[in-house]
């Protein structure tokens, strides 16, 4: 039995790929695992140069947890570069960020949508919904 279905949760096949890009160990430790629960294959950059980067090598994913605040690139210019390279994923913001303004910012970059951190499981399975309808 999947370790997914174990704790109660729908295993998604490995139909979904996903990047992390932040630069705090933990969190991206924490969006590993919980990707990984729901049986979703992923790959962590720690800043939003190597998003860039891993994207225009040929990667695709289809889904982005793009944290705010990075070293090299943030979040933001990280978004704004992804968009105009025609990159389609899903970006998620997700940040400790909860002023309305900093968040909208981040949002106008091009985000699909946007979760304050700590990440759950039921956060990231809202998020995942989202690209399972996606047209």
């Amino acid at each position: 039995m999947p370790k997914s279905q174990f704790l109660g949760v729908p295993s998604l096949n490995d139909e979904v790929t996903a990047l992390v890009v932040d630069d705090n160990k933990v969190s991206q430790m924490i969006h590993h695992q919980l990707l990984n629960v729901l049986g979703i294959v992923n790959h962590v950059v720690g800043n939003g140069k190597e998003a860039v980067e891993i994207h225009s090598s040929g990667k695709k994913f289809d889904l982005v947890l793009m944290d705010r605040d990075m070293p090299v690139m943030n979040g933001i210019e990280a978004t704004k570069k992804l968009r105009d390279m025609g990159v389609k994923s899903t970006i998620a913001g997700v940040s400790s960020h909860s002023l309305s303004e900093e968040r909208q910012e981040f949002i106008e970059a091009g985000l699909d949508d946007y979760h304050e951190k700590p990440l759950t499981v039921a956060k990231l399975l809202s998020v995942v919904s989202k690209i399972k309808y996606k047209a």
